[in-house]
């Protein structure tokens, strides 16, 4: 019995030592400002300035009910990487934990999933910025293309550079993300308060 547990003590530390040898050659490079403005703003995403407005005129305020579900579920698997990320810190994220906990085989889904996510991702993101773009009638005549082949070299070039003006650009990005919020925020605040119309409708409660 003592054999059987020594022994898997021994196959447990030496995939331990694995594990953490696929982490050298990293060191932190990011301030705490960062990472919490990032975060934030990472929580504010491409959807709740182009999609919510629509979606928000067909549902109503159920929608946010569902957005209210849906954080509910990205709250527990927020935490759930954060106790993970205590237990061993990994630059690796859902891979790296997929490995150690589920296999290989888990570890090859994640990782595709993973990839396939976060490419579908910059497509939306990257067409939101063309529409955007368009919206304006100064380039109502250059292709959307154009837009969204800019925007993709722009966020490439970003990430091909150090970690530290990544993270200070990121910074400043998601800062104007917040701050639009609360010119979006105050604005809808006054319209309410004023019932001033806007294009023809009545605003405030009736």
């Amino acid at each position: 019995m003592n054999t059987k547990h020594n022994a898997a003590a021994e196959h447990q530390a030496a995939k331990r030592h694995w594990l953490n040898s696929q982490e050298s050659g990293y060191h932190k490079a990011m301030g705490n400002r960062q990472v919490q403005m990032i975060a934030i703003g990472g929580a504010i995403g491409t959807g709740l300035f182009l999609g919510a407005g629509a979606r928000l005129q067909m549902a109503g305020p159920a929608l946010a009910l569902v957005y209210l579900v849906c954080g509910l579920f990205s709250f527990f698997i927020l935490r759930a990487l954060g106790e993970l990320v205590l237990h061993r810190p990994s630059s690796g994220s859902f891979v790296s934990y997929a490995r150690e906990f589920l296999g290989e085989k888990a570890a090859y889904v994640a990782g595709w999933m993973y990839f396939i996510n976060w490419a579908m991702t910059g497509i939306v993101d990257i067409t939101a910025v063309a529409l955007y773009m368009h919206y304006w009638g100064a380039f109502g005549d250059v292709p959307q293309w154009v837009f969204a082949l800019g925007a993709l070299a722009i966020v490439g070039t970003m990430n091909m550079i150090g970690v530290k003006w990544f993270a200070e650009m990121e910074f400043w990005f998601a800062l104007v993300k917040v701050l639009a919020i609360v010119a979006f925020l105050v604005v809808g605040t006054i319209f309410l308060g004023s019932g001033k119309p806007l294009d023809g409708n009545a605003t405030g409660f009736h």
